[in-house]
């Protein structure tokens, strides 16, 4: 009899990698556009880390880590691809800053590995980097929360991809449930962090989305007024216009 917990990381591996997936829209647009314009290039450094780290826990663990390093593997490799586009379409300066934080990434990566293998030893390596992967799980959560304060200024959802938020807050109570079951603390923490922000991500996008579109159907009968008034200001003028045109001709006929 297969085990609840295989079926529910099987689970959690589908709707991990359809997160990852996610994002494909919002690159089709990037590359349609040739400019990543404000797109926030945070969540997807953040998610490289995390991933990358998920990978190194759970080859620290060969008979459960099995499920956690396939999925984390689609997962480097996908934000990899994205950070890619992301920085090829990017300005300047933005280029500058998210490959100096990717480097970073990579830097950083290189440390923990390093760190774990040499000093730390048994079960104490799977706690350290444990502990790390959860850090930055959350950090990976609440990246998106800058995509949010955009949303609260601008009173726009157009950099805050509707698929994105959805997809993290059900891999996040996927990834709550399969950690209940084998009762790994370092991954059911920061999924339950995950829960609690995907949710007031999608409130945000609910909220602001029915003000965009209130505010759009007010622009549209703006305009719609607009283009009456003018309308009617041609109208009564080429009234005028004939009246004074018939005026001149009744004029005429009379002194003729």
């Amino acid at each position: 009899m297969v085990a609840s917990d295989f079926i529910v990381g099987i689970i959690g591996n589908i709707v991990s990698i359809i997160s990852f997936a996610s994002s494909i829209g919002t690159f089709r647009e990037i590359v349609k556009k040739k400019s990543s314009e404000n797109y926030k290039g945070v969540p997807y450094v953040t998610t490289l880390l995390s991933t990358s780290l998920w990978t190194f826990y759970g080859a620290l663990d060969p008979d459960d880590g099995v499920l956690i390093v396939t999925v984390n593997v689609v997962g480097v490799v996908s934000q990899a691809a994205y950070l890619v586009l992301f920085l090829f379409y990017a300005s300047k300066e933005r280029k500058t800053k998210y490959l100096g934080l990717v480097l970073l990434d990579l830097l950083f990566l290189g440390i923990v590995i390093a760190t774990t293998l040499t000093a730390f030893h048994g079960s104490a390596r799977r706690t350290f980097i444990g502990v790390l992967c959860a850090t930055f799980t959350i950090a990976m959560y609440a990246a998106p929360l800058s995509a949010v304060r955009a949303v609260i200024r601008t009173k726009s959802v157009k950099y805050m991809p509707f698929l994105l938020s959805f997809s993290l807050l059900v891999n996040a109570a996927v990834w709550f449930t399969f950690a209940m079951l084998l009762k790994d603390y370092y991954v059911l923490v920061p999924n339950a962090v995950g829960i609690v922000l995907g949710s007031l991500q999608l409130i945000v996008y609910i909220v602001y989305k029915n003000k965009s579109s209130s505010s759009a159907f007010k622009d549209t009968l703006a305009d719609g007024e607009k283009l009456a008034n003018k309308a009617k200001c041609a109208t009564e003028t080429q009234d005028v216009e004939q009246g004074n045109d018939i005026s001149w001709r009744t004029g005429k006929g009379l002194e003729g």
